[in-house]
């Protein structure tokens, strides 16, 4: 096994280092709009986000306005990865400097900004790619496996060996009563559903194509995936992996973004280098419906798939092309949209008659400042 682990620095071990080594200096005076993004992550639901950039990372909370509640600067080369557990609390950080630099790209830097102090890190042999936290467990993505560590004492919980994946392709569900995680499987198109807490496995045959995106509601019983035709989105329940509903994009190949699932599952979003944003209304029954007994299973082998299965987006809004927007549900009928190019935008669509959504909020979040009461500090 080509990636292992070797180091692990625990609670303990992290809390008896001096200051100067564990906590944050103040911010670099260089201007906001030097900076770079490099990631964005929205918290479990959609309530804040984090961004990873060349110059460290900001915390933004987006409820009712966007406001940054916390910034936070290396002197270095920033963090290629953020990912935040709740709102203000635990923040899991990649650097993204050289190996032989303080933040090297194969090590986790778990945060612990109540203490203002690291809670741990974690030392790999490759590159880590992605990283997500849940209540119980942290999760850092490889190449070709996925560790899942107790956060209770940092061992190991389980080993998940995957296909290929660069871009970390996995989600996790957010609730106390599960642990839910899915991920690409051993073969293209492929998905393997990991219920944490009963230790079962289910593998679901999502698309003929490689995997690019997809996303588990908070409680991890729908799966939403995409797959690099770009084309459909299809989503399944993740307890017997049957395909519940289908939606189609458009029929051009488009890289999809981002792909999300409404906290009242009610509706599905996905965001495409095409600078459109879809949103599709998901059945009533989403959980309980059987597709095998639904009224058009008899046309089934009769007429085409598309002219059957394929239900054409709800709403829609028109965003720049140039940029890549990750997307989350707000409030009822809104629309968040964070974009790598720094602008953050709030917009809203008609519940019953759809259409063309209407914007609400559209800043720049690098520019903003940061709120009073927390100061900025260094790891």
């Amino acid at each position: 096994m080509n990636s292992i682990i070797s180091t692990v620095r625990g609670v303990r071990g992290i809390l008896t280092l001096s200051r100067s080594d564990d906590t944050f200096d103040s911010p670099r005076d260089e201007a906001k709009g030097d900076l770079k993004v490099l990631s964005v992550a929205w918290n479990k639901d959609c309530s804040g986000f984090i961004v990873g950039t060349d110059g460290g990372f900001d915390v933004y909370s987006c409820n009712p306005m966007i406001k940054k509640s916390i910034s936070r600067a290396p002197h270095e080369s920033g963090f290629k990865t953020a990912e935040m557990l709740f709102l203000y609390n635990l923040f899991a950080l990649v650097g993204n400097g050289y190996n032989n630099s303080k933040y090297p790209p194969n090590k986790l830097f778990v945060w612990d900004d109540h203490m203002n102090s690291c809670f741990c890190q974690l030392a790999f042999k490759s590159e880590v790619v992605a990283v997500k936290l849940m209540r119980e467990h942290i999760v850092v993505v490889l190449k070709q496996n996925i560790y899942v560590y107790n956060f209770n004492n940092l061992k190991v919980y389980c080993l998940i060996e995957t296909i290929m994946n660069p871009k970390g392709l996995c989600c996790v569900s957010h609730v106390e009563t599960k642990a839910v995680l899915a991920c690409p499987g051993f073969h293209p198109g492929q998905v393997q559903v990991h219920d944490l807490k009963r230790n079962v496995i289910k593998f679901i045959k999502a698309h003929d194509s490689a995997i690019a995106c997809m996303n588990l509601t908070i409680d991890g019983s729908l799966l939403a995936t995409v797959s690099t035709k770009g084309t459909l989105i299809r989503v399944f329940n993740t307890l017997d992996g049957t395909l519940l509903q289908e939606f189609r994009r458009g029929m051009e190949r488009a890289e999809i973004y981002n792909v999300a699932i409404s906290s009242n599952l009610k509706w599905v979003a996905a965001s495409s280098e095409k600078g459109t944003l879809h949103v599709f209304r998901l059945r009533p029954d989403i959980l309980s419906f059987n597709p095998e007994e639904s009224s058009s299973s008899f046309i089934r082998g009769i007429l085409p798939k598309y002219l059957y299965e394929n239900e054409r987006s709800f709403a829609q809004f028109s965003l720049p092309s140039s940029t890549k927007f990750i997307v989350g549900f707000g409030s009822e009928n809104n629309v968040l949209l964070v974009g790598m190019d720094g602008s953050f935008r709030r917009c809203r669509f008609d519940q019953t008659d759809g259409g063309q959504m209407v914007e609400l909020e559209h800043k720049c979040f690098l520019s903003l400042q940061q709120e009073t009461g927390d100061t900025m500090v260094v790891i």
